[in-house]
């Protein structure tokens, strides 16, 4: 056990000091090459910052990954595929950092990298059994991985709209995935050598991104969620539903953001992939909360997700449903008192805006 604390910690440790060491090189090409981006006030505009921002963030944890697996990865055609289709998203991303690509050429290429982990990587997800109740998607295995892969892709691009954010997410799903794996004796296993590289990456960019921050991983955010599909489908796919719904319930925050901003905008009539400013992290900054404390609810709201997973695989299922409901619970809370979903005031800023004018 002690041995495998020490391996797993050296490889977080190196890979969290080539992170943080590169991201200094990121920056200034970032800045010769015109990787920036720049403060508008277009509507739907995400963004909060100010002045320009260097945008190869995520083209240094890529560097990183590379680095960790030359130094603790095993070649196999999986891992081929991953490095094929990490490289695919990266260059999409890259060139989206200098010049905007439209979002269907995007969504194209994200399914050639999909498809790579599929077709060659040979990772699917073709089963799962529940309840008694097994269900085989035949050769829909096909098409519902890609759509999976390329969903995870996406939906961290889409919550990546304040300093540290993303970056965070992700640092805590792979914290989530290797307490588990650790605990479950794979510490040699694939899955868990990719989610202590991604970690220490992810972690060494965080020192140069969380607010105020110095660097942004610009569209090659995506590489991150990329990793995220691969990892749950390792290892994790298997043929019981809780091990894939397990990793898949660490993003709570990022799949929930998302599904509530593509029901709010199907509600106004926008196309569901249109930026706008209702997101979670908006809702909180509306409440007069800072930059760094919006960031700092969202993190402990996630951590409660992936601590219900750890209890539910590692500790006491009953004890992890228990929290699963809590949140529950929390998120309707939360749709019915913001303007997440639906853009009419709602019922408790109606009642605290009557009391105010009573008042006056």
């Amino acid at each position: 056990m002690k041995s495998q604390l020490l391996y797993s910690s050296r490889i977080i440790v190196i890979t969290f000091l080539f992170s943080a060491i590169i991201m200094f090189l990121m920056r200034k090409v970032a800045v010769h090459i015109g990787a920036m981006d720049l403060p508008t006030k277009a509507e739907g505009n995400r963004h909060i910052h100010k002045v320009p921002m260097p945008k190869l963030g995520g083209v240094g944890i890529f560097l990183s990954f590379l680095f960790g697996y030359i130094l603790f990865g095993e070649q196999s055609i999986r891992m081929n595929s991953i490095l094929i289709g990490s490289f695919i998203i990266i260059l999409m991303g890259i060139v989206d950092d200098l010049n905007p690509v439209k979002a269907k050429y995007r969504f194209l290429v994200h399914i050639a990298a999909a498809m790579v982990i599929v077709f060659y990587g040979g990772i699917l997800l073709d089963n799962i059994t529940a309840f008694g109740f097994s269900l085989s998607f035949g050769f829909l295995s096909y098409p519902i991985t890609i759509l999976f892969i390329v969903g995870c892709t996406d939906v961290i691009d889409l919550i990546d709209g304040l300093d540290g954010l993303s970056g965070g997410i992700c640092s805590i799903f792979y914290l989530t995935i290797a307490i588990i794996c650790f605990f479950q004796g794979r510490v040699g296993s694939l899955v868990m050598i990719l989610t202590l590289i991604m970690l220490g990456s992810t972690l060494g960019f965080l020192v140069h991104n969380f607010h105020p921050a110095k660097i942004f991983a610009g569209d090659c955010v995506t590489f991150m969620g990329f990793i995220i599909a691969v990892i749950t489908l390792l290892e994790f796919k298997g043929p019981a539903l809780i091990s894939f719904f397990v990793p898949v319930t660490i993003l709570g925050i990022p799949i929930l953001d998302t599904l509530f901003a593509i029901i709010r905008r199907l509600l106004k009539g926008q196309p569901p992939f249109q930026a706008d400013k209702e997101h979670l992290h908006h809702q909180l900054l509306g409440m007069n909360f800072s930059q760094t404390i919006t960031v700092l609810i969202i993190y402990l709201i996630d951590s409660v997700f992936a601590a219900a997973s750890i209890f539910y695989t590692l500790v006491d299922p009953i004890i992890g449903e228990i929290i699963y409901i809590l949140i529950f619970i929390i998120v309707i809370w939360f749709v019915l008192h913001t303007t997440i979903i639906s853009d009419k005031t709602p019922k408790r800023t109606k009642q605290i805006i009557n009391k105010l004018k009573r008042k006056k």
